[in-house]
């Protein structure tokens, strides 16, 4: 549908540049669906397997599979009309993986669904990629989606590719502060300040908060920001001589774990805490970061310069 500026597009080892869509044996699931109004669910899904002339058994086979797998057998006699958002999107799925392509290609395949189907559906469909042994590109908006699903991720802005590479990349050295807070929840804490070269330490714009860094020389003498995750934030006591000074802007307790907004300065920073916390709003804490977690980024373009203490410039 599009062609290349330059190169070669291969699916499989097959030069596929020149040849139409039809021709290519990938499969399609867009955002905007595109089910046949007149055919039943079983119908809309065997369609592309009777266009191939797959033997009707074997056809009925990868049906009967596919339906299982995504919790659709209960609703193959129904009429696109007939079902809800989620159903639909569900059979244009199980339509493309009953093909059994070269390759999958999918623009938000799921997010019709409430969250207890998505959280399945993406499951399964890792579990089938994994099984079938196929490449599944795989657009989503939801950087949760792309952290559970990808194998390799490809993290775009403008239409431009910021960085490639696997989730744990992306998330623990990311290239740039436009991907360092796109993944992530809650997204990472940006603290302006400077390096100060003389005693190795990054020292906060307007509070007494430093960290401890390696040799920073590649940082130079302008401003940065130092990224932080919230998982990386200890809340200790204010007592101890080697924590910044904050309070507790807001909690929100989330079962497993509580989300602590805290008020440092003129920022509110994020911080993790593990099960239910006895904190209160208001209260005075200490603050300490993970020098071994931290990523700094040049605030003037935000690219990265180094992630932790032992980490070498970012490339």
């Amino acid at each position: 549908m599009e062609t290349p500026d330059q190169g070669e597009v291969r699916i499989g080892g097959r030069n596929v540049t020149l040849l139409p869509p039809a021709a290519r044996n990938v499969a399609m699931v867009f955002q905007n669906l595109a089910l046949f109004p007149h055919m039943t669910a079983r119908d809309n899904i065997r369609f592309p397997l009777v266009e191939r002339k797959v033997v009707p058994a074997v056809a009925e086979a990868r049906l009967a599979a596919v339906a299982e797998k995504l919790h659709i057998g209960h609703i193959l006699h129904k009429l696109p009309a007939h079902l809800s958002g989620g159903e639909r999107q569900r059979v244009a799925i199980a339509r493309a993986l009953v093909v059994e392509p070269n390759a999958y290609l999918m623009d938000d395949p799921i997010s019709a669904l409430d969250a207890r189907l998505r959280e399945e559906t993406r499951v399964e469909l890792k579990r089938i990629q994994t099984e079938l042994g196929r490449t599944l590109v795989y657009v989503t908006h939801d950087q949760e989606e792309a952290m559970s699903v990808a194998d390799r991720m490809a993290v775009l802005e403008h239409g431009e590719i910021r960085q490639l590479g696997s989730p744990r990349d992306i998330y623990m050295t990311p290239a740039s502060r436009y991907v360092a807070r796109l993944v992530g929840s809650p997204p990472i804490n940006l603290i302006p300040g400077r390096m100060d070269q003389a005693q190795s330490v990054f020292r906060a714009d307007g509070g007494e908060l430093k960290v401890p860094l390696a040799n920073r020389s590649q940082a130079g003498a302008g401003g940065l920001e130092l990224g932080v995750r919230p998982e990386d934030v200890r809340i200790v006591s204010p007592d101890r001589a080697d924590a910044a000074h904050a309070e507790v802007y807001e909690l929100q307790p989330l079962g497993g774990y509580t989300i602590v907004d805290v008020k440092y300065g003129g920022l509110i920073l994020r911080a993790l805490v593990q099960g239910q916390t006895a904190l209160k709003l208001g209260e005075r804490i200490g603050l300490l970061l993970d020098p071994a977690r931290i990523h700094l980024f040049s605030s003037e373009d935000g690219r990265a310069f180094a992630h932790g203490t032992s980490a070498t410039a970012a490339a």
